[in-house]
């Protein structure tokens, strides 16, 4: 057993026999919260898993209540619904997910994953800093029996498996060269003056010889990708997991911070890495694709924030594959502004979209011949309260037995060259690719 009898004892005690309400409790645990999710995960029907870079993780199984909503104004359906919400304790999370398009994904591969879906899960595991918190939530209705029977389930888990070296099938969708013919386009629309950015994606199809067990891709990911946001949303027989470099939004309490990344290069060794680095810090069109995400968010967030700081130069974010121009920006929220207000705000920002917002929308309904889902949306977790932490859903694959559909795009602008940019979707496809179909 993961937890012990004592351990489930105290919890039952706490959660009490009234099942006529909404009811949560917590304790502290030692159990690392990747190890209780893929040991349960088989156990439920939906489950997810959340990692930040400075090693904050949230791990859960099952749902006692979800919350979705879809449209223009959806995270403020969120919020309406939230509010409606008996109270919790103070350690409670919602798992947070969303699509890149507000009306949610329409391919049938996405069956289950809606356009904002948030989840307050039967049991999470929450590490923060030091501590190791166990919270479990019964909806109105719900046994504390059942609850316990399936943590009683819950045993020790093998090491993690290797990637599989067998057969595997590696289609571009769409083919490398009708992408680089949608950039062309967009390049284009660009000098007719349509708009000033925007970001294209494409897909590649991995089949495989055996299923794919994503908390297993989880750990490597996180392994290979400490300086990453790595995550998994798992419903019914369909899991999206990626390793994100990305930082959409934190919030505690009334502060805020994203950290907007884009312009990217490849990575070297040494002084070539080095080198490569200065030139993309150099470089007159990523700086300029960089300005235009940041100018953006920078004037979403001046009516929801009585200070705003940013760096006027932009950093280097590394990655294993890619290093990235990266700004950070810190705010103070006004006091009547929500997470949800700034979400509703700055998403989908041009790192994603393009810019202005509308046109550039316009272009990707227009040209894209796939169905993003929550690729290029939001993954993390909220509080009741004042906390957050969402990251930008990159670098990802959706996950089903043995197929997977991995996602990668660039920012296109004036000076962009299609064979360019087909290059670094490459780059952005490697982490996810050499785990999938390793030889």
């Amino acid at each position: 057993m993961l937890f012990s009898e004592s351990q489930l004892a105290q919890l039952a005690r706490l959660l009490g026999p009234d099942e006529t309400r909404l009811r949560s409790a917590a304790i502290d645990v030692g159990i690392a919260p990747l190890d209780m999710v893929r040991a349960g995960s088989q156990l439920s029907a939906h489950s997810s898993y959340f990692r930040t870079p400075d090693g904050d993780e949230m791990a859960s199984l099952g749902v006692a209540l979800r919350l979705r909503a879809a449209g223009a104004d959806r995270f403020g359906g969120l919020e309406e619904q939230l509010a409606a919400v008996p109270e919790v304790v103070s350690d409670s999370r919602f798992t947070l997910g969303f699509s890149f398009n507000p009306q949610g994904p329409n391919a049938p591969e996405w069956d289950g994953f809606g356009a904002a879906d948030m989840v307050l899960p039967a049991v999470s595991l929450i590490r923060s800093g030091m501590s190791i918190r166990l919270v479990a939530a019964i909806p109105p209705g719900g046994s504390v029996e059942g609850l316990l029977e399936m943590l009683t389930g819950l045993g020790a888990v093998d090491p993690p498996a290797l990637p599989d070296p067998g057969a595997h099938v590696v289609e571009s969708i769409p083919a490398s060269v009708d992408w680089q013919a949608e950039v062309a386009e967009a390049i284009g629309a660009i000098g007719d003056g349509s708009f000033d950015k925007v970001v294209l994606a494409r897909s590649v199809l991995v089949r495989s010889a055996r299923a794919t067990d994503p908390y297993d891709l989880v750990h490597h990911l996180g392994a290979a990708n400490p300086s990453c946001y790595v995550y998994a949303a798992v419903a019914g027989n369909t899991a999206f997991v990626g390793a994100s470099p990305e930082l959409l939004l934190s919030q505690t309490g009334r502060e805020i911070q994203l950290n907007p990344l884009a312009g990217s290069a490849r990575r070297g060794k040494g002084a070539d890495d080095l080198a490569v680095g200065q030139e993309l810090l150099s470089s007159v069109k990523d700086r300029a694709e960089h300005a235009i995400v940041v100018d953006d968010l920078v004037s979403r967030l001046a009516g929801l924030t009585a200070t705003l700081d940013y760096s006027a130069e932009p950093s280097l974010r590394r990655m294993a594959t890619v290093q990235h121009l990266s700004t950070e920006i810190a705010a103070t929220l006004r006091d009547e502004v929500s997470t949800f207000d700034v979400l509703r705000s700055i998403h989908p920002t041009p790192a994603v979209g393009g810019n202005p917002r509308s046109e550039a929308w316009a272009f990707i309904d227009k040209v894209e011949g796939i169905d993003r889902g929550w690729y290029a949306g939001g993954v993390g977790w909220v509080t009741p309260g004042e906390g957050a932490r969402v990251a930008l859903a990159l670098r990802c694959a959706l996950i089903s037995g043995s197929t997977s559909r991995l996602f990668a795009g660039n920012g296109i602008v004036a000076e962009s060259d299609p064979a360019a940019e087909l290059i670094e979707t490459r780059l952005k496809f490697q982490p996810m690719l050499s785990l999938l179909a390793v030889t």
